[in-house]
């Protein structure tokens, strides 16, 4: 059964368009976070090792709400791994264990993302849509922390 919010379902499948590719974003940026998780070394391995842990474990709980929100807004959130490539507006760069580029690439996810949620709460707010737009804020935020928590590293 749709959702009768209020929007109209063509603005609520626009609205789960955008959503789908921030859940693409996010199940890529974990996907790279983990892998840095595993395979960081240096002096300060468990350092590293316990923050980008902390860092994963967060993105799990975001990942969670967002397909959460898609499906309150009466659609379906992607589970496929072919459609979050496809949807992603996030690259791969090639695997790398050095610390310094390992941040730097998590770094550059984040503010990628946090660009993206900038443009998707306008799309949200012209579609009627206070809550998503809310929602997309907060999401916004938490990116904030994080790539904030990954830029104190490099300096």
């Amino acid at each position: 059964m749709k959702a009768n919010i209020g929007i109209s379902e063509e603005h609520l499948q626009e609205i789960a368009t955008v959503l789908n590719k921030l859940l693409s974003d996010e199940i890529v940026l974990q996907a790279k976070t983990r892998a840095y998780h595993w395979n960081v070394e240096g002096s300060n391995f468990m350092e590293m090792h316990h923050f980008y842990e902390e860092q994963y474990k967060e993105l799990s709980e975001m990942i969670d709400e967002v397909a959460e929100r898609v499906r309150q807004l009466g659609h379906y959130a992607e589970g496929r791994l072919q459609d979050y490539l496809r949807l992603t507006r996030l690259d791969e760069p090639a695997p790398t264990n050095n610390q310094k580029e390992q941040i730097k690439n998590l770094l550059l996810d984040h503010e990628s993302i946090i660009i993206n949620l900038r443009r998707d709460i306008i799309v949200a707010e012209e579609k009627n849509d206070a809550g998503t737009a809310d929602f997309l804020t907060g999401m916004m935020e938490h990116h904030e922390k994080m790539a904030w928590m990954l830029r104190a590293y490099l300096k």
